[in-house]
């Protein structure tokens, strides 16, 4: 029997990779966190219910894309495609909202879609997202643009591009819809054929098409932004100047729609060059009518996901130098002195320093240079010598100076050493 392998559309994230997800993870942690949006987790998998009533029966996520199954109840499960429908769910069935108010929640986790598996985009695939819910006001949807472009450039990210545009409430829509298919209808022969399709059930999402003889199509197609009535209009402008008042640059999309029927009024995309077709980052808008389809009471909300894959790409090309936080790499030879280095090894991890105790067994020669090639700040070299007389012998990795301490003296000398540590760690990250 041969080995088994992952599912296609699933990937392992090894060892070395997992710095980028954690560092992605802690800022956008952080930065939420300033904002007082508070990390909620919901189930991987829901009712099928929800999406279909959630999402919307005619787009392509329900259509096409779920992990649809019947459970040993016979009910119909569905692994969660997107992250705001669960959120909902939650709100609503925890009377979150009941105290009043606005709430800001965020999340992360896996998603599941099946789509063809390309550079990015995976079946199983991972989400950082923000839902502000309780207000209708323009501010809102600025205060979480804002928000994931702090976090995209505080990752050290360049190139990037705000889309925006509005979908306007129901009534724009069905306006707007009515005139797409009149203008559509004409050349549907010359549609792809999911355009074709999606003409009759869900005619904006043909404006999203990336068929080229489409898009050509779509150039000449009436703008949602001149069906907007007067609330709508209003609200939009208020968001690009408060954008423009922030220094966030944009650019009008009138294509923009979004694959999600739940949208109303804003919709945006955070795009990267980078990464050819795949281009989008960050994605969300309002859908102030979500909570009251799902079951709440009328309650307006604004959100956004950020897909970590294509985002984890982007800080890979970015070919950052590695991240040396490694204070100690402990060498040790004899009986005595691995037995003194484990030891030692555990009372600076006590102390908050970062240690790698070296396993192997082999000799010097061999460990020193795997210790040169951990980025550690400093080497701590015990031998038999050391061992007999309770001393270390401590050697900056950039400087190659040394020098003999006891190990008692290491460890009440350690506050000092930080600072030491500090500066050799930054040395060594240029």
């Amino acid at each position: 029997m041969g080995a088994i392998q992952a599912l296609r559309g699933t990937r392992d994230i090894l060892p070395q990779e997992v710095s980028y997800w954690q560092q992605v993870e802690s800022v956008a942690a952080q930065i939420l966190s300033r904002a007082l949006y508070q990390e909620i987790r919901t189930p991987i998998f829901e009712q099928t219910s929800l999406f279909e009533r959630g999402i919307g029966e005619a787009t392509d996520v329900v259509g096409k894309e779920m992990y649809t199954f019947k459970d040993r109840g016979d009910r119909s499960i569905t692994l969660r495609p997107e992250g705001t429908a669960g959120v909902v769910r939650c709100l609503i069935e925890h009377n979150l909202y009941a105290s009043g108010g606005v709430q800001r929640l965020w999340y992360k986790g896996p998603m599941f879609r099946y789509e063809r598996p390309q550079a990015g985009r995976q079946r199983q695939f991972h989400q950082i997202g923000v839902e502000l819910l309780g207000s209708a006001d323009y501010r809102a949807d600025v205060e979480v643009i804002a928000l994931a472009t702090d976090i995209l450039q505080a990752l050290g990210l360049k190139n990037l591009k705000l889309d925006l545009n509005s979908v306007g409430n129901r009534e724009d829509r069905q306006n707007y819809r009515q005139a797409l298919v009149n203008y559509l209808t004409p050349y549907k022969p010359q549609l792809d054929p999911d355009s074709q399709e999606r003409l009759e059930r869900n005619p904006l999402r043909i404006l999203d098409s990336k068929d080229e003889q489409t898009r050509a199509i779509c150039s000449g197609a009436p703008s949602i932004i001149d069906y907007l009535g007067t609330e709508s209009k209003r609200h939009f402008e208020q968001v690009q100047q408060l954008l423009t008042d922030l220094a966030i640059p944009y650019q009008i999309n009138p294509c923009l729609v979004r694959g999600l029927d739940y949208y109303t009024h804003t919709a945006f995309e955070i795009q990267s060059d980078e990464l050819g077709a795949q281009a989008t980052v960050c994605g969300g808008g309002r859908y102030d009518g979500l909570v009251a389809e799902l079951g709440g009471p009328e309650t307006p909300a604004v959100g956004w996901a950020i897909g970590m894959e294509r985002l984890i790409l982007l800080l890979q090309q970015l070919q950052q130098a590695p991240n040396f936080n490694l204070d100690f790499y402990i060498v040790s030879r004899g009986e005595t002195a691995e037995s003194q280095g484990l030891i030692l090894a555990q009372k600076l991890r006590h102390a908050g320093l970062t240690v790698e105790l070296d396993l192997s067994g082999s000799a010097f020669g061999k460990q020193f240079k795997r210790a040169d090639r951990s980025g550690a700040a400093a080497t701590l070299i015990l031998g038999d010598e050391e061992a007999a007389n309770q001393t270390v012998q401590l050697k900056w990795m950039m400087t190659k100076e040394q020098q003999t301490l006891t190990q008692e003296e290491l460890l009440t000398q350690l506050p000092e050493l930080k600072q030491s540590l500090d500066r050799h760690k930054q040395s060594r990250g240029h």
